[in-house]
């Protein structure tokens, strides 16, 4: 398996700098990766970078606890495509998800979709699987997933449980087809990508990317 034309090549942690940004686009054109995943901040100097390739990028909106506004959200957005993101990972507002207030989450999430799929971006929806309920994580597929959502994304990798094959395989039974998953959160070895991608995941999001495609042991040491 070409693992690395699954991966998207992150890092988010706070401490972030141009010199790990530069370092991240060229790993990713180097070994293949689909795209990578970076704070917004740095989003104009990645897509600058990557531009005459092939690496897409991606980079987070109400990272990492959901529960900014939704008019931030929007505004996160907007703001990410006009820097140059192809892909927008967004966390959606846990607080109304554990009240069950499905019309805010909906409503959240349409807006998301037009205003990405408006530009001919795409948008994944993270819905921190980790600790969420087979119910809820069952709920966020039947009730998100018609919503014109590009992937449904397991984790933002900051929870304390990340991306599981039994998430994986959950969200694809209850998915609609059209729409990818993308697993991320604790992905730091070949046998645990694998074993996903085997699950029905289309995506990974790594930050032991490098250790992945070498087959070597990874290590967590960019946030996610």
């Amino acid at each position: 398996m070409n693992i690395a034309g699954y991966i998207d090549h992150t890092i988010l942690k706070p401490t972030t700098t141009i010199a790990d940004i530069e370092k991240l686009c060229n790993e990713s054109v180097e070994y293949g990766f689909a795209a990578v995943c970076v704070p917004p901040p740095f989003v104009k100097r990645a897509a600058a970078i990557l531009a005459p390739t092939h690496v897409k990028v991606a980079t987070v909106v109400g990272f990492p606890f959901g529960y900014s506004a939704t008019e931030a959200k929007v505004a996160e957005t907007i703001l990410a495509i006009v820097d140059g993101a192809h892909e927008i990972d967004m966390v959606i507002n846990l607080i109304a998800l554990r009240q069950q207030d499905w019309s805010y989450l909906e409503k959240e999430v349409r807006l998301l979709v037009e205003v990405c799929h408006n530009k001919g971006k795409l948008l994944k929806v993270i819905i921190e699987s980790g600790i969420l309920t087979e119910g809820e994580i069952i709920a966020c597929c039947q009730k998100l997933g018609p919503l014109g959502i590009d992937f449904m994304k397991t984790s933002t990798g900051y929870a304390e449980k990340g991306a599981s094959v039994e998430a994986v395989e959950l969200m694809r039974k209850h998915l609609p087809a059209g729409v990818r998953i993308k697993a991320s959160g604790g992905i730091r070895d070949y046998a645990f990508a694998s074993a996903l991608v085997a699950a029905g995941a289309e995506r990974l999001g790594c930050s032991a990317s490098v250790a992945i495609v070498k087959g070597e042991p990874g290590h967590n040491t960019t946030g996610y």
